[in-house]
């Protein structure tokens, strides 16, 4: 298994048309482990084909949400993150208590009935998570227009790796937090969440740590 992802995550980096050469190279004549790979290379291609078609087909016709604009019970702040099909804001929430909060929704132009289901399927595992080094989603719902949302745990923090900088970390120290994140991402595994790592989404720059080291 650990040399089909060596092989698989080696392949992903290369483009669609060395693929093929590659495998013929890594996989020699194990027809069962050249097949797996080739299933996976296979849906990985379509995700880049279906993302990049899609950007093209349907740009956005409306202008997208700025701060001030509400969001069902939610009030725009700022755009905080942005990824290939959603936007991310900080929000205020008014009722029925106030807090600020990180609100996810389908970009404008991107409601595709295949978008929608990816991003339905990310926030139904995302709300299974229960873990203190994963952010909790607190709510749910769609806009005026039917695009869904999510609204998450705001966390306040800085990226792992400068804060291990900025406190001078020992490689010791650095491991002991690079654990708790591992921690957390096994969690994800256990609660059947593999989303974020199957996109390759998992980074420094996504794992951020509060002031006293707590990763999230």
């Amino acid at each position: 298994m650990n040399r089909e992802r060596e092989i698989f995550a080696a392949a992903i980096e290369l483009p669609l048309a060395g693929r093929k050469g590659f495998l013929d190279r890594e996989c020699g004549h194990d027809l069962e482990l050249r097949q797996r790979l080739e299933a996976l290379l296979a849906v990985d291609a379509e995700t880049i084909e279906f993302f990049t078609s899609t950007a093209v087909r349907r740009p956005p016709l409306l202008p997208e949400e700025k701060p001030g604009d509400r969001i069902g019970r939610y009030k725009l702040l700022q755009k905080i993150g942005e990824g290939g099909c959603g936007v991310v804001y900080m929000a205020e929430q008014e009722e029925p208590i106030r807090r600020r909060v990180a609100l996810k929704v389908i970009k404008l132009g991107m409601d595709t009935k295949e978008v929608i289901a990816r991003f339905e399927a990310e926030r139904q595992a995302l709300a299974l998570m229960d873990h203190p080094n994963i952010a909790r989603v607190l709510d749910a719902g769609a806009t005026d227009k039917g695009r869904p949302f999510f609204v998450m745990e705001l966390v306040r923090g800085i990226p792992i790796t400068r804060f291990c900088d900025d406190e001078n970390f020992s490689p010791t120290d650095r491991l002991r937090l690079f654990i708790q994140v591992c921690h957390a991402i096994q969690h994800a595994h256990q609660k059947g969440s593999s989303i974020a790592i199957s996109n390759r989404r998992i980074s420094s720059s996504r794992a951020t740590t509060t002031k006293w080291p707590s990763p999230r």
